[in-house]
């Protein structure tokens, strides 16, 4: 009794009277009956920021179909397209109409257009208090929003001159550009009340950089760390060989942006040694691919191979240092170089010698072939000394562990990128990590603990090299949850052309995940209880091409990595999938190919293709069914108990 009447002394000073206890019940009470927000769920958009940012700003196709449920047949096809567009690209919009209406016309059109966008911002502000929308609008327009939004949903006759007074007066001072931009803004942040990213904001495409730059002022998201993103945190923690990795795969895609521009890394040390070293070398097999790659003349595209086979190889010499400290990672097959017979340009692997593609290893001692050379050290300590002191680089890292996990568990759904490591039986696999063994949802708190060690541990310590060391192996470890696979076949990919050898042989995890059983069992280790409740997750593609579908486990697991990546996209036969979950059920959203904004602009095409209702429930939900209504509750019951204190005179 003393404690609970310590606590409510507390919580008095923010309630200090039985009316203002009562009024925050009343408030908090109100809340829980208002409908559930919709949360929008992505996965592994790796730099793809044009197809993001028309994926956030269209809601998935929300906005076009709450468009289509206000207006209906009263408005045509391409008008309701245009309205679209307007919503989505204000500022980028405003300016092709301007240049087709004519002044008097155009009048007659901010009219219009304005009156429609009330419209739809009503309507998507039905799910929360005028407390919560006020604070989402512009300061500048706050009192005419309100007004109009207040007085479109009354519907009194008598208020008609007042709100067309509005309306004229913003057109007549100039200002209907800029009130247009605020409501459409305000549209997208009311449209979506949370973002989930299931993992790989970086890695093949141009811009991850840029979708950090978007979420840095987004209004509410989170991401569960995928492996693309753990390579670049290790990165920017020091790890060189998380650094060799992530130089690798942008050398790979011709990606260069996203390290000169994006985070000022200066390749200058890495193009003069690849230009030395490797000047009478065609690099033939590292030429890099892709969009960015097309667009490179042919000295270009020898520079970047010449760049992209130096990095490589310094990778493999990176790698094995942590691997012979680490014995208790298992991947000493991973160490290959000193397999390979550097006169007859072969390799043999587990008693099968197979000719190596390219066989000129100019930086590679066949007596101590994982030593770097004096060059290669200097290379990779000033790459790895600019990834650690850049500052937009910190920013970026800073908002993806304060926004960001291994996993979440939000409304009765679990997300994780990748996997649950598991055995051939179906039970939790374990890792040893620095002499204990951990499983399930054990495994995973750890893995959290070490990756935010192995960034915020500022003492140069043993405790902080095992982290780094840890984050690699999250990259590329065969119990790592993000990757899950027996191994990560970089070198058999560059250098041997037998297929077979290629391979990598996904866990237990992507066999079982079609047990709706195992789903469950999983479910109920990281405490997800109740109906419905599901798995969400991404890192591998979903094959539509060849009939795979993206609900797996009798509507248990949702798999929704339907490839953002263009690379992906010839494989999956699409350009993403999105999950959309509001007061009245799940919706998966299969996307097309995003072919530009400035296209999406012009032509008002949208990249919506299909969406496939996966769950619709009889009983709408509101607010007090989420996790933040368990909280709510909680808050009211406390409040509650104040009153009673207030009232028997326990508390003043």
């Amino acid at each position: 009794m003393k404690r609970d009447l310590k606590y409510l002394q507390l919580l008095a000073k923010s309630f200090p009277t039985i009316q203002a206890a009562s009024t925050e019940i009343i408030n908090l009470e109100a809340i829980l009956n208002l409908p559930k927000g919709t949360e929008h769920f992505v996965t592994d958009l790796h730099g793809e920021h044009e197809a993001f940012q028309h994926v956030l700003k269209n809601a998935s196709g929300v906005i076009k179909r709450k468009v289509e449920d206000i207006f209906g047949h009263s408005l045509r096809e391409a008008e309701k397209s245009e309205l679209c567009t307007l919503i989505y690209y204000p500022e980028e919009k405003l300016k092709i109409i301007k240049l087709r209406e004519k002044e008097k016309a155009l009048h007659e059109w901010y009219k219009v257009i304005l009156m429609r966008l009330v419209k739809v911002c009503s309507n998507v502000s039905t799910k929360y208090t005028r407390s919560k929308v006020r604070k989402a609008m512009p300061q500048e327009y706050e009192y005419i929003i309100q007004e109009l939004l207040h007085e479109s949903k009354s519907g009194e006759a008598n208020k008609h001159n007042y709100i067309t007074a509005i309306v004229e007066t913003i057109i007549s001072t100039g200002r209907a550009d800029h009130f247009i931009i605020a409501i459409c803004n305000l549209i997208q942040r009311l449209t979506i009340d949370s973002l989930h990213i299931i993992g790989d904001i970086y890695d093949r495409g141009p811009g991850a950089h840029i979708i950090l730059d978007i979420l840095e002022n987004y209004h509410n998201w989170d991401v569960q760390w995928g492996n693309h993103d753990l390579v670049w945190m290790g990165a920017a923690a020091g790890s060189k060989a998380c650094v060799a990795n992530v130089v690798r795969m942008c050398s790979r895609y011709a990606n260069f942006k996203i390290l000169e521009e994006g985070y000022g890394i200066n390749l200058l040390p890495l193009v003069t040694f690849a230009m030395d070293a490797y000047g009478d070398d065609p690099c033939t097999i590292f030429r890099p691919k892709g969009a960015d790659a097309e667009g490179l003349n042919p000295k270009q595209t020898r520079l970047v191979a010449q760049m992209h086979k130096a990095i490589t190889i310094m990778q493999f010499k990176l790698e094995y240092e942590i691997i012979s400290r680490r014995p208790e990672f298992g991947m000493d097959d991973r160490n290959l170089l000193h397999l390979i017979d550097y006169k007859k340009g072969v390799i043999v692997l587990d008693g099968k010698e197979y000719p190596l593609r390219d066989d000129d290893f100019q930086t590679i001692d066949p007596e101590n072939p994982y030593k770097l050379t004096p060059e290669e050290e200097r290379v990779i300590n000033r790459l790895t000394n600019n990834f650690v002191s850049s500052a937009h680089l910190a920013k970026h890292m800073q908002l993806l562990y304060s926004h960001g996990a291994l996993y979440l568990v939000r409304n009765s759904n679990l997300l994780f990128h990748g996997s649950v490591p598991l055995n051939e039986d179906g039970s939790f696999k374990t890792l040893n990590i620095q002499g204990k063994d951990y499983a399930g949802k054990a495994l995973f708190d750890k893995i959290d603990q070490i990756v935010r060690q192995a960034y915020f541990e500022t003492e140069k310590s043993a405790s902080k090299q095992f982290a780094q060391d840890f984050v690699w192996y999250l990259w590329c470890g065969p119990v790592s949850p993000p990757f899950d696979k027996n191994r990560m076949a970089t070198f058999e990919r560059y250098f041997l052309s037998d297929k077979e050898a290629q391979k990598e042989h996904k866990g237990w995890y992507n066999i079982h995940k079609n047990n709706k059983e195992i789903c469950e069992k999983i479910l109920a280790e990281f405490g997800v209880e109740g109906e419905p409740s599901h798995i969400i997750n991404g890192h591998i593609p979903v094959k539509t091409t060849k009939g795979e579908s993206p609900i797996k486990a009798g509507g248990r697991l949702l798999v929704i990595d339907g490839g953002y990546s263009k690379p992906y996209q010839a494989e999956t036969g699409i350009a993403g999938y999105t999950l959309i979950y509001n007061s009245y059920g799940l919706r998966l959203v299969q996307h097309e190919p995003f072919e530009s904004t400035q296209v999406a602009i012009e032509q008002g095409k949208d990249i919506i293709s299909e969406t496939i209702v996966v769950e619709f429930v009889e009983k709408r939900k509101f607010v007090r069914d989420t996790d933040i209504g368990k909280k709510l509750i909680d808050q009211i019951d406390d409040l509650k108990q104040l009153l009673v204190a207030f009232r028997k005179g326990q508390i003043r």
